[in-house]
C-alpha cells in the first residue's frame, strides 16, 4: 500500500511540482494550500509524513507542528524553508519538527529525507551483522542504555540527564542514542548521516551542525562538563571530561 504524504505548500507552483514528483514516486499525496487545511486534514485522515512549508498564510508550518506536538502527534515532519540562518532552522526543530529542507531544493534530496523519516518509524527488521568497525545503531533488547550520567530508554522514547528529563525531537533522540551508545568513540560525519538520515548530504550540509548545536542546548547545565564534543574534520563523540 503506497504511503501517504500531506503536503502543505502556499506557492502554487512549488506545491503542483512537489505533489506531482511525490506521486511518480509512488507516494499518495494529499496537497493543501495552508496551515488551517494542513491541520484539519491531519485529524481527518493522518498521513505517514507531513512536508510543511514554513512560510504560510494564516498559521505558518511551525504553528501547525507545535499544535501536533501538543496533541501528542508523533507523525514525521519534514520542513521547507526558505530561511538559511541556523537560529530559524532551530526554530523548526524547537517546534518538533523532524528534519528540513533549505529551498531552493532538488527533489531527490526531498525523496531522500521522506526515506530516511519513513524508515525510522517503520517496524524493526532482522539485518545482518554489521562491519567491522562499524557502530551499531539498532537497538539491543535491553530496556535502559546510560553513559556520562545520560539515561535512555529507548523503548518509551526518553531521556534524562541526571534527574532531568529532557525534551527531545525524534531526530535529536536518535541522535543522542547514537552518541551514546557509542560513548568514547569519535563518530565521523558520513558514519552519522548513514545512520541518522540514511544518507550522506556531503561536506556542504549544515544539517548535523544544526542538529549537534541544539542537542547541546537541550543537555548542557551550568557547571556541568559538556558532553558532545567537535573533533575538528572528523566529527563528534560523547564522553564526559
Amino acid at each position: 500500500m503506497p504511503q501517504t504524504v500531506l503536503l502543505a505548500e502556499d506557492d502554487r507552483a512549488i506545491r503542483h511540482a512537489l505533489e506531482r514528483a511525490l506521486t511518480l514516486e509512488g507516494y499518495r499525496v494529499t496537497a493543501v494550500a495552508d496551515g488551517v487545511e494542513a491541520l484539519a486534514q491531519a485529524h481527518r485522515t493522518p498521513p505517514d509524513v507531513l512536508v510543511l512549508d514554513v512560510m504560510m498564510p494564516g498559521i505558518d508550518g511551525l504553528q501547525v507542528c507545535r499544535v501536533l506536538r501538543a496533541e501528542g502527534d508523533r507523525t514525521p515532519i519534514l520542513m521547507l524553508t526558505a530561511l538559511v540562518e541556523t537560529a530559524d532552522r532551530i526554530a523548526g526543530l524547537d517546534a518538533g519538527a523532524d528534519d528540513y529542507v533549505v529551498k531552493p531544493f532538488d527533489v531527490e534530496e526531498v525523496f531522500a529525507r521522506l526515506r530516511a523519516l519513513l524508515r525510522r518509524t517503520a517496524p524493526a527488521e532482522a539485518t545482518g551483522g554489521a562491519a567491522v568497525g562499524v557502530p551499531e545503531k539498532a537497538a539491543p533488547p535491553e530496556r535502559r542504555v546510560e553513559a556520562a550520567g545520560l539515561r535512555m530508554d529507548p523503548q518509551a522514547r526518553r531521556a534524562w540527564r541526571g534527574e532531568r528529563e529532557l525534551e527531545l525531537t525524534r531526530t535529536e533522540f536518535e541522535l543522542l542514542e547514537l552518541l551514546v551508545r557509542n560513548e568514547g568513540i569519535v563518530l565521523d560525519h558520513s558514519t552519522i548521516y548513514d545512520r541518522i538520515w540514511g544518507y550522506d548530504f556531503g561536506p556542504g550540509s549544515k544539517n548535523l551542525a544544526v542538529y549537534v548545536g541544539y542537542l547541546r542546548r537541550k543537555l548542557d547545565e551550568p557547571g556541568a562538563p559538556q558532553l558532545i564534543h567537535t573533533v575538528r574534520g572528523v566529527g563528534y563523540v560523547l564522553r564526559e571530561d
